[in-house]
């Protein structure tokens, strides 16, 4: 007997969810690396935005900005990111990735985008883009109920998610 939430939206992006942290898991100790997919995330925020702040970054990677300093603790601990005051506003701390941290950067991108299609077996090329382009949709519809809702930045244009 199948149970109803078999077919339910939650359950099943839960499972999503699930899977893709297992395979990017397995994928980055491949590397050697400790990471995280939410590490990822920053790592790849502040290498396309050097200097960002804690604010601007948990936005855009729709993260709590109470939590991402424990990110940035981690990454920074790890060599791969470094914290300084602003001098725009010295309330503000910049970040920038630090050699190390554009070094794991550029070695794991491509395995990082090689395993969007692991995490949707079973989809064909076509399928993927339109479950994408849903997802998406729904995200970006539901962006105002998250706890962590994304923010996009005045230097990001909305089509580059």
């Amino acid at each position: 007997m199948k149970l109803e939430i078999y077919n339910m939206a939650g359950h099943l992006i839960r499972r999503l969810n699930q899977i893709t942290g297992s395979v990017f898991y397995i994928r980055m100790h491949e590397h050697g690396l400790d990471l995280t997919s939410v590490q990822f995330a920053a790592l790849s925020a502040i290498s396309a935005r050097p200097g960002i702040d804690q604010a601007r970054l948990a936005g855009l990677i729709a993260y709590d900005r109470a939590t991402i300093t424990g990110v940035l603790d981690r990454l920074e601990a790890k060599g791969y990111v470094k914290r300084q005051v602003s001098k725009r506003d010295r309330r503000q701390r910049e970040i920038h990735l630090t050699d190390a941290g554009r070094d794991v950067i550029a070695a794991i991108i491509p395995t990082v985008r090689m395993l969007q299609n692991e995490i949707l077996l079973g989809l064909t090329e076509e399928e993927r883009k339109t479950f994408l382009a849903l997802a998406r949709k729904a995200a970006d519809a539901a962006n105002y109920l998250s706890r962590a809702p994304l923010v996009f930045d005045d230097t990001q244009d909305k089509s580059e998610t």
